[in-house]
């Protein structure tokens, strides 16, 4: 197991510094002067000398990237030019509506997702595995963008019981800044339910099929617990497989129901950084979710020796 767990992260820390390297390049392979682009052809030689000097752009190639890893290791992701302030300042204030905002989505999603899934996997080829599968294709085949429209109208704007968007901040009180999250959760949570509960039916229809689930059933094992003792711990795989992608999408790539709802949260952060060129704030902001993908993903490694005891050995 302690093989198995140090591989892993092994393998994580050798994927976040290949992702270093490359979001670092990034900013190198832009065309032109980084600090040109940032302030704007009117720019005076002074400001970009003192942007230069900042952003370290007078030194070599190696020794910025050194001095920007190693910044990013004591926490310090450099200084926003847009808003004059450290970039994980703006970071952490963001982060306070993104994280909870995909914690609660990614909830809802399991609490949709895993029952549906095994309501279907047992009525295989019945009437209701056809009106689960049907809805969860309609749930993919949707943008989440869309029913982010559809719930504010009926939720927010007809029955008035949540409100359209913003967020009121934490010292609201803590209902308040859930109540603002509920909407933008459950636009996001369902487009992600319904491919969940697809990949939970597939992965269960394939372990009902083995020989020790019928030798359980021959036992005259009640059908419920065959489902939920036997076959959904054995088909754990791949659903924590998609749970870990999800929880990094729902992270990462908020940007549209961000800006849908109006959050100010990092795929907003990320947008407004973009538009305004404010490369800096870029740069760390996708330094952080890219590091926050790798985590998720070791994570799940890690999860899979939990839930199969034959990758322990490996």
């Amino acid at each position: 197991m302690i093989a198995y767990i140090l591989k892993r992260l092994s393998i994580g820390i050798a994927t976040l510094i290949v992702a270093s390297i490359v979001v670092f390049s990034v900013l190198e392979i832009v065309p032109g002067d980084p600090a040109q682009l940032m302030l704007g052809m009117n720019a005076t030689e002074d400001a970009l000398a003192a942007l230069r000097e900042q952003m370290g752009l007078n030194q070599p190639l190696v020794m910025r990237y050194l001095d920007w890893a190693g910044g990013l290791l004591r926490g310090d992701f450099g200084q926003s030019f847009t808003y004059s302030s450290p970039v994980i300042d703006l970071i952490a204030e963001r982060a306070a509506v993104s994280l909870p905002l995909a914690v609660i989505a990614l909830v809802m999603s399991t609490a949709i997702a895993i029952p549906v899934g095994l309501f279907a996997a047992s009525r295989r080829g019945k009437a209701g595995d056809a009106v689960a599968m049907g809805a969860a294709q309609f749930g993919v085949a949707v943008p989440n963008f869309w029913f982010a429209l559809i719930l504010i109208y009926v939720f927010a704007v007809w029955l008035r019981l949540v409100p359209a968007g913003g967020f009121p901040g934490w010292e609201a009180g803590l209902w308040a800044g859930v109540k603002a999250l509920l909407l933008p959760a459950i636009a996001l949570a369902l487009p992600q339910a319904a491919i969940l509960a697809r990949v939970t039916r597939s992965a269960l229809l394939e372990v009902l099929g083995e020989d020790y689930i019928r030798t359980a059933r021959a036992k005259g094992m009640p059908r419920r617990s065959v489902l939920w003792r036997h076959a959904l711990r054995n088909a754990m795989i791949p659903v924590l497989t998609i749970l870990g992608l999800q929880f990094a999408f729902l992270l990462a790539g908020t940007i549209i129901i961000e800006n849908v709802f109006y959050l100010p949260g990092l795929g907003r952060l990320v947008f407004q950084a973009i538009t305004q060129r404010d490369l800096i704030v870029v740069e760390g902001v996708v330094m952080l979710l890219v590091a926050s993908v790798i985590i998720v993903n070791v994570i799940v490694d890690l999860c899979y020796a939990l839930v199969d005891p034959r990758l322990r050995t490996r």
